[in-house]
């Protein structure tokens, strides 16, 4: 086992940590957050002479499927962290072959965690529904933050490792 291997294993289980915190807390307090989704959708708070406000959506039911979407998509790339943590840990003492492959679930649960901030918040909310105009609702900041560790980690992670002498 190296201690690059041992890094990597702890910083998928470090992400599927943070990933099952926040989809833990959206379900836990589902009505804290649901008024953010909503108010990024209706486009309430954009800047007020905005051409770009007919692209609100203002169906209740549409804002809970984005927020119920949301939560899905957190739960999966946990989940997907998590294994790939395991898998990671039985290879740990492995050929680098072996931990390589072992690499993809975790992989797969960065890449779409990745997705979610980079695609899902960023560019949806940030900027088709204009969520970066909104004083009381941009979470612009904090979805690049979550999108620059599961970066960050997703780019570690998917390094190749080789076998050392021992």
């Amino acid at each position: 086992m190296t201690l690059v291997r041992l890094s990597k294993t702890l910083v998928v289980a470090a992400v599927a940590l943070l990933f099952s915190l926040v989809a833990f807390g959206n379900i836990t307090d589902f009505g804290t957050n649901l008024p953010f989704v909503q108010h990024v959708l209706m486009m309430d708070t954009t800047f007020p002479g905005a051409t770009i406000r007919y692209r609100a959506v203002t169906a209740p039911a549409l804002h809970q499927a984005a927020y119920l979407i949301i939560i899905m998509i957190e739960i999966s790339s946990a989940a997907l962290c998590w294994i790939g943590f395991i898998q990671l840990l039985r290879h740990l003492r492995g050929k680098a072959v072996a931990f390589n492959r072992a690499k993809s679930v975790a992989i797969a649960g960065l890449t779409l965690g990745y997705l979610l901030w980079q695609v899902g918040l960023i560019a949806i909310g940030g900027e088709w529904f204009g969520m970066w105009m909104s004083h009381e609702w941009n979470g612009i900041e904090s979805s690049f933050r979550f999108l620059v560790m599961t970066l960050g980690a997703l780019i570690y992670v998917s390094l190749p490792d080789m076998d050392t002498p021992a």
